[in-house]
């Protein structure tokens, strides 16, 4: 069985396999043997996430017989091994660092994001000439051949809002619920021109029925995204997962009390900030604003 890195999916899989052996009443060293491992290090492999497993012969072995069970687990191995997801990774290797290999694969495999952004325009919302000026101004790509490719990879991301159904991987365009800090529509990324753009195309993207964007402005005062961006995956199958951005990394959490905590702070956000109309009007002002 191939190799495979351990993004979140992965992890989830595996997680899901050793809590199946730790009911059966297996450790390693038994379990290893009865599936036909070489030993406990192969199968640590495994539920580490960094080993593809054989699911019959792991229902086989630990006696799953819950119908649900068994869908829910193959429709997580289904989705931890996305055709498109394996596309992308390969074209774009050299520029899609591990944290956002896993940003990448929920992104994917997600039925529904919930996002509040802070400080700039999200990727998937991001005109070329704005996300551009945004990687430039990162200072993160130490050669213009990265730039122009992470540039490149953000534009291709893109390709999830319009996705149809029965042509495109049978999968519909992803549900997009934003709300954004008064601060990204007024901070010049790219000079006025940039950003007069980018907020032109904001109001049209919002229009889509798959994207909700909410402004939250300044006059609102104190929030609950005080404390920086953040999206919540929301998944057909499986619990939903929180990814907390940093200059230098992100934070993947899936234990309930967490994601319950920003599920809840997101809530709040969309309830203080302006409805969609409104939210498309405060923008086009703002794009009038900027000379």
């Amino acid at each position: 069985m191939a190799a495979a890195a351990p993004t979140v999916l992965r992890r989830r899989l595996g997680a899901m396999l050793k809590t199946m052996r730790l009911r059966a009443g297996y450790n390693l060293a038994e379990a290893s043997e009865l599936l036909g491992l070489f030993g406990p290090p192969a199968l640590s492999k495994i539920e580490s996430g960094r080993q593809r497993p054989d699911l019959e012969r792991f229902f086989s072995v630990y006696q799953v017989t819950d119908a649900a069970h068994i869908a829910e687990t193959r429709e997580i191995a289904k989705l931890a091994i996305s055709s498109r997801q394996k596309t992308l990774f390969a074209q774009y290797k050299d520029v899609i660092r591990p944290a956002f290999a896993d940003f990448i694969e929920l992104e994917e495999v997600a039925t529904r994001t919930d996002s509040y952004v802070a400080t700039a325009i999200p990727g998937l919302l991001q005109t070329a000439e704005y996300a551009q000026a945004i990687i430039e101004g990162a200072n993160v790509w130490n050669a213009a051949r990265t730039m122009r490719a992470f540039a490149e990879l953000r534009m291709k991301r893109q390709d999830l809002l319009t996705l149809t159904p029965g042509t495109d991987d049978d999968r519909a365009p992803i549900s997009l619920r934003y709300v954004l800090d008064e601060a990204c529509l007024r901070r010049e990324v790219g000079g006025p021109g940039v950003l007069r753009e980018e907020l032109h195309h904001l109001v049209t993207v919002s229009k889509q029925s798959n994207v909700e964007l909410r402004v939250l402005p300044f006059k609102a005062g104190a929030h609950p995204g005080v404390d920086g961006s953040y999206t919540v995956f929301h998944f057909e199958v499986g619990e939903p997962v929180v990814a907390v951005e940093s200059l230098t990394d992100s934070l993947y959490l899936e234990e309930d009390l967490h994601v319950a905590r920003y599920a809840a702070a997101f809530d709040r956000l969309r309830a203080q900030a302006l409805e969609p109309d409104e939210s498309r009007d405060f923008i086009a002002g703002i794009a009038k604003e900027t000379l």
